[in-house]
């Protein structure tokens, strides 16, 4: 069965076959953030599952009837029913499948996490934006400064909370959302990032304890080196180091 490690599937690729009975599949990357929250979510829930990794460089034609983006993560059920955007996935996955539920049932608590998400996407972009510049050799003091200060935000909630993760005392929705460009940090040239932020300092060592983030994890070398290739736009960045 296909897995998180498997090669990618790129252009003249046939498409795979139906999903079996009583597994969900994951049409995935094997470096990207926005993929890895649905894997961390498929993991903390212990859902059965099959992952099949998307040349996103080359990508094959049928991918397109998945999700008419042409982007991973898709979910798709034994049923046919497809699934796209990582939220969407996330909190369908979350819903969907019994066992721990990472979304507050408290119904502010779980709009306060959809606002929380809605001011961290604004950060992602930046932070791409600040690896391509430091590429470029152009001057990054802008934007590490709105980077900090985004941080600094984020620092400001969790002190409020008053507890280890975003949802209390153990690992909720918004803090597997967030994380994968966390663990990026290091790669990206950011860590510095944090220097004035200890309650995020404090939340990312707790975070490197949970069993789904050690699983999902990649080497701060391996996503550097995939990193260049991929700026490249090469063919071979999805599969580097396999």
């Amino acid at each position: 069965m296909a897995g998180d490690h498997s090669r990618s599937l790129g252009k003249g690729s046939a498409a795979p076959g139906p999903v079996p009975e009583g597994v969900i599949r994951l049409y995935s990357m094997r470096f990207c953030p926005f993929a890895q929250r649905t894997r961390l979510v498929l993991r903390a829930k212990g859902i059965r599952h099959e992952v099949i990794n998307i040349n996103l460089k080359n990508k094959p034609d049928w991918f397109f009837e998945k999700n008419p983006f042409g982007l991973v993560p898709v979910l798709e059920t034994s049923k046919g029913q497809l699934i796209y955007e990582s939220p969407i996935t996330c909190e369908y996955l979350d819903e969907a499948f019994p066992g721990k539920k990472l979304m507050p049932s408290d119904p502010y608590e779980r709009a306060f996490q959809k606002m929380l998400l809605e001011h961290f996407s604004k950060i992602t972009p930046i932070v791409f934006k600040y690896f391509v510049a430091v590429k470029d050799g152009q001057d990054t003091t802008a934007l590490k400064a709105e980077i900090a200060e985004k941080f600094g935000k984020l620092e400001e909630i969790l002190s409020k909370c008053n507890t280890v993760f975003y949802g209390g005392d153990s690992i909720s929705m918004f803090d597997y959302m967030i994380w994968p460009w966390f663990e990026r940090l290091e790669p990206l040239q950011l860590k510095d990032s944090l220097s004035h932020t200890p309650k995020l300092q404090r939340w990312m060592e707790a975070m490197k304890e949970d069993p789904a983030v050690k699983a999902t994890m990649t080497d701060p070398q391996t996503f550097k080196d995939y990193l260049q290739l991929y700026l490249k736009n090469s063919p071979e960045a999805c599969d580097y180091g396999l």
